[in-house]
């Protein structure tokens, strides 16, 4: 089994380096996926209200053996839920569909700024960390502004900040304002789903260079730039194969040409969280 190297977060906790996304996974099938992920080594497993399998997630906990202390799980607040007792509910929420006394990391899925209660559903989530219902809080597809509205607010600096990041589009001045808050990159979608550049020149020479796959060149990519990516695959070898970054490493010059392959209209979707908005 592949030993992952743990990333602390600014809180003093700890994640792995690497997570396992969950969408879509759901029924019997979702149980078995993600059961055989934790099998092959994963540790932390990001799920959310929205990708309707959080039972799912807790029930292969249970069936897998494996010791709930070794297990980060990370959900996240809807966007119909910002309002600051329906967060807290949310939160509450989660827990029972786990099957759960506490959530390692709970995030805010979306900020929706037209509805403009991102700060309140932020303070929500640092009230549930003082009731002992989460241990770590954080967001996802914030900006910089955004995680400056809730730190300003609050006086705590989210954890992590989970986004689109891939090859196509790197993020460069998103992970420099990281950086400097002291908020760790998480990648959704980390290999570009349809549009992952496995027959980039500069992923096939590495790929090539290190007798690895396309995949993994873009996996260890994001683990040496300092992102946590969260790949997902239903299938066992490919969970295997995914989890494997840890035994190469890039050339500063490899990972320069594939940064290089990024744009500003890199996006798998109108995905920009100043407009995209999920309810």
């Amino acid at each position: 089994m592949v030993t992952v190297p743990q990333r602390t977060l600014s809180d003093g906790t700890t994640l792995p380096a690497i997570g396992f996304g969950t969408y879509p996974l759901k029924g019997q099938d979702g149980i078995r996926a993600v059961e055989s992920a934790l099998h092959a080594g994963y540790r932390l497993l990001d799920t959310a209200v929205n990708y309707g399998n959080e039972a799912e997630v807790g029930e292969a906990i249970r069936r897998s053996g494996v010791p709930r202390a070794e297990i980060v799980v990370q959900t996240k607040v809807p966007g119909r839920d910002h309002a600051y007792d329906k967060a807290i509910a949310s939160v509450e929420g989660s827990l029972e569909r786990m099957g759960r006394e506490q959530v390692d990391v709970a995030l805010i899925h979306w900020p929706n700024p037209s509805v403009g209660l991102y700060v309140e559903a932020y303070r929500a989530l640092v009230e549930c960390r003082r009731r002992g219902l989460v241990r770590s809080v954080g967001v996802s597809n914030f900006t910089e502004r955004h995680l400056a509205d809730v730190v300003d607010a609050t006086g705590v600096t989210p954890v992590v900040n989970q986004v689109e990041l891939h090859p196509l589009f790197p993020q460069e001045r998103l992970r420099a304002a990281h950086e400097r808050m002291g908020v760790l990159t998480q990648a959704w979608s980390p290999l570009g789903k349809r549009d992952a550049p496995f027959d980039a020149d500069p992923v096939v020479a590495a790929a090539e260079a290190h007798g690895v796959t396309p995949a993994q060149v873009i996996l260890r990519w994001h683990v040496q730039l300092g992102v946590v990516p969260l790949p997902k695959s239903a299938d066992a070898e490919r969970q295997r194969t995914n989890l494997d970054v840890f035994s190469f490493e890039l050339s500063p010059q490899e990972v320069r040409a594939i940064t290089g392959l990024g744009s500003t209209e890199g996006r798998l979707f109108g995905g920009d969280p100043e407009t995209h908005e999920e309810m």
